[in-house]
């Protein structure tokens, strides 16, 4: 993966290959979506790093302390190697950002994969694709905030510490001095809190920005505008607090600060200015200096930070995380407005030459962001939306498919044999005329001999190898969790087998292309995933009686997935995706078959604290597809009920159980199935073995079955991105 580096001996600044970061218990490994800038501390880091090392020495006073302590204790040359040797490394930049959690440590279970979250902390929260980060020091993003806003949930945290330590107050009146990122979050809280604002910078279009965002009056402090807006709104007693978020070694802001504040008022220092304060100013007002460290409470301590322990609500109301959480909420609720500050977004690959522009000063900014890749635009809604790509099929030097002799039956194997096989599949099987089940392959030698002696295998071993390589098999049933599919598919197309997979087909890009490119290798496409709902009766039955459409359809299928069993191994999102990327494609694919189309752009929304999910899928003709996928619906309720509307007609779906076409005044009633409902897997899979038999093509083109996938797939790049994606095929 790529980090921006420093070193701080030569300031070279660099975008570095690093090995991706492990995810230790405790934290979760986050995919950065957009990373923040902070154009106050990092540029002041990056320029002390392009000083000679006098000026090195004279910008950090407190490490030059250390070197002499050190000196005093080691020794020179000890010393001097110590002191190069740190010197001459490279160090991380950055320390807020928003990404999706790519993998879930042993220890945490207040996110899974899949969620967005914003982190914290110039260890954790750097510039880089991957990061590990500490439980205390990322909080879950609420439902409508954009990644691109969640990234400034850092700075915004630091800003928030300061104004609690200002203890403002309803109808108080307080200066700003510093309208920078900070100075301009500072003044944006105060003012949602009911406190009146003014600002001082000598920008005056920062001036001008934070008075559009609600500061009552700014302007530049060497100017009497300052000071008589604090009269005016003050009655002439002077402002209750000072929130000091400038930077630089001029004095002005400490100076400024005792002339304006009121009697036994408070100054809040936030930022690194000089702290020269004028005895005689602050005595005589009794004038309360306090200084706010940083996201607030926890900050600098190992046991909160690093070990996740929290502190009690009870005795510590706000803590790191609990400043991340509640700016990140004042920030979906329009309480605080972060897109105004926002000065530029850079790619990710562009890191190094946007601090060169920073640091020249070419590129003057409030607020800069890295965009990394997969991400929307800058733009927003104006931009265009982000792009997953549906790899191509290539076949390579394709060999025709074997036909089966006369009379001689279609020999399969079972790679796996948990509930859904023993319940959905094998019992079809089993009582097929022309299939021989032949031999069942599990991870334990007790389950493949309950297979062999329930379902009648001709053998039952835990060996994959052997199966996979015995000529007289003829297809493969990969029908193991999740994880597996992928890989287990890829193994049994490079051996030559036609293979029938279970949903979902690859949990990730990267499994999907494996698949493909174990196609292209071998020449064999005979492949098919699960998704037997397209080959359900009822629902065939309806799609004739509603006949061909000729103009866009709207259709609408809702999902009453319920809750999962504690315990249950489709919970282990670390390993075994989220419930829709396993389950999802089933539903797309029904969709897509019945609007005669692989959708080309995915839009999902979910909803706050469960797994419930919007899915909007667009298609080439301009018909669309709503699923609503929900797990906190009502037991009762049927699980998935479906509407079709087009050319003045619907077709309704009752849970497989009942179908209606309403066409004009006509409407057409399926009989109510006797027992129990058919989703399609005996249609399925006797096509499926047709295919095999005959060597005709597999029941759905292996072109339908990526592009299901691909969609499946994107709808975590669309909740990561918070914007609609476009499906295009790769080239």
């Amino acid at each position: 993966m790529k980090q921006v580096v420093q070193n701080y001996k030569s300031g070279e600044l660099a975008l570095l290959d690093v090995p991706v970061p492990g995810c230790k218990p405790g934290g979760v490994l986050v995919r950065t979506a957009y990373s923040l800038i902070s154009t106050g501390t990092e540029l002041m880091k990056v320029s002390e790093a392009g000083m000679s090392m006098l000026g090195k020495a004279r910008s950090r006073p407190d490490q030059v302390a250390k070197v002499v302590q050190s000196v005093a204790t080691n020794g020179v040359p000890a010393t001097y190697r110590k002191v190069m040797g740190k010197l001459d490394s490279y160090t991380p930049l950055g320390y807020s950002l928003c990404g999706v959690v790519e993998q879930v440590g042993a220890g945490v279970d207040d996110v899974k994969v899949g969620d967005l979250v914003a982190c914290a902390g110039n260890e954790h929260a750097l510039h880089a694709e991957l990061n590990w980060v500490p439980k205390n020091l990322y909080a879950p993003v609420p439902d409508g905030l954009a990644p691109r806003d969640a990234a400034f949930g850092t700075v915004g945290s630091i800003a928030m510490q300061g104004v609690r330590q200002g203890e403002s107050r309803l109808g108080e009146v307080a200066l700003v001095i510093g309208l920078g990122l900070i100075g301009q979050l500072v003044a944006q809280l105060l003012t949602a809190s009911g406190v009146r604002v003014v600002g001082a910078d000598p920008d005056p279009a920062r001036c001008e920005l934070a008075e559009r965002l609600g500061a009552a009056a700014c302007g530049d402090p060497a100017s009497p505008a300052v000071e008589s807006a604090v009269a005016e709104l003050t009655d002439g007693h002077g402002v209750d607090q000072v929130y000091l978020a400038a930077g630089g070694g001029s004095n002005q802001p400490v100076e400024l600060a005792a002339r304006l504040c009121r009697d036994r008022g408070r100054v809040v220092d936030i930022g690194k200015c000089r702290l020269d304060l004028p005895w005689n100013a602050y005595y005589e007002k009794e004038l309360d200096v306090r200084f706010s460290r940083s996201y607030g409470p926890g900050r600098y301590d190992p046991e909160y930070e690093l070990e996740g322990r929290d502190y009690p609500i009870g005795y510590v109301r706000w803590t790191e995380r609990r400043n991340l959480a509640c700016f990140l909420d004042l920030a979906a609720r329009g309480r605080v407005d972060v897109g105004p500050l926002i000065s530029h977004t850079a790619a990710f690959d562009d890191a190094v030459e946007t601090y060169r522009r920073l640091e020249d000063g070419e590129l003057k900014a409030v607020a800069v962001l890295f965009r990394y890749p997969g991400q929307a635009d800058e733009a927003g809604a104006s931009a265009a939306a982000p792009t997953v790509a549906v790899p191509a099929v290539r076949r390579g030097d394709k060999a025709p498919a074997p036909v089966r002799a006369a009379r001689t039956p279609v020999r399969l194997a079972f790679v796996g044999a948990g509930n859904y096989a023993s319940s959905m599949l094998l019992p079809h099987l089993a009582r097929r005329d022309g299939v021989e089940l032949s031999t069942v392959v599990t991870t334990t030698a007790l389950s493949a001999a309950n297979a062999q002696r329930k379902f009648g295998f001709a053998g039952a071993t835990t060996d994959l190898d052997a199966v996979l390589g015995d000529d007289s098999v003829d297809a493969v049933f990969v029908v193991t969790r999740h994880s597996s599919h992928a890989e287990l598919t890829r193994k049994a197309l490079l051996a030559g087998k036609a293979v029938f997979v279970e949903k979902p087909l690859a949990l990730t890009g990267e499994e999907l292309a494996g698949v493909l490119a174990a196609v292209e290798e071998s020449g064999n496409d005979r492949l098919q995933v699960g998704f037997n709902r397209r080959f359900a009766p009822l629902l065939r039955q309806a799609e004739q009686r509603f006949g061909p459409r000729t103009g866009p359809a709207s259709l609408r299928y809702l999902v009453n997935a319920g809750r999962l069993d504690q315990g249950s191994w489709y919970m282990r999102q670390d390993t075994e995706g989220s419930r829709f990327a396993g389950e999802g494609g089933h539903f797309i694919d029904t969709a897509s078959r019945l609007l005669g189309a692989d959708p080309v752009s995915v839009y999902a929304v979910a909803a706050s604290g469960n797994e419930d999910l919007q899915v909007v899928l667009g298609y080439p003709d301009g018909s669309t597809a709503t699923i609503g996928y929900v797990t906190t619906g009502a037991a009762g309720f049927p699980k998935e009920t479906l509407d079709l509307v087009a050319d003045g007609k619907v077709l309704q779906l009752d849970d497989f159980v009942r179908t209606s076409v309403y066409d004009g005044r006509k409407r057409w009633v399926s009989s109510r199935l006797p027992k129990a409902r058919d989703k399609g897997q005996s249609a399925e899979l006797a096509a499926f073995v047709r295919a095999v038999r005959t060597g005709g093509p597999m029941p759905v083109p292996l072109e339908s079955l990526v592009a299901t996938t691909a969609a499946t797939l994107a709808v975590r790049a669309s909740l990561a991105g918070g914007a609609p994606v476009t499906l295009a095929e790769a080239r």
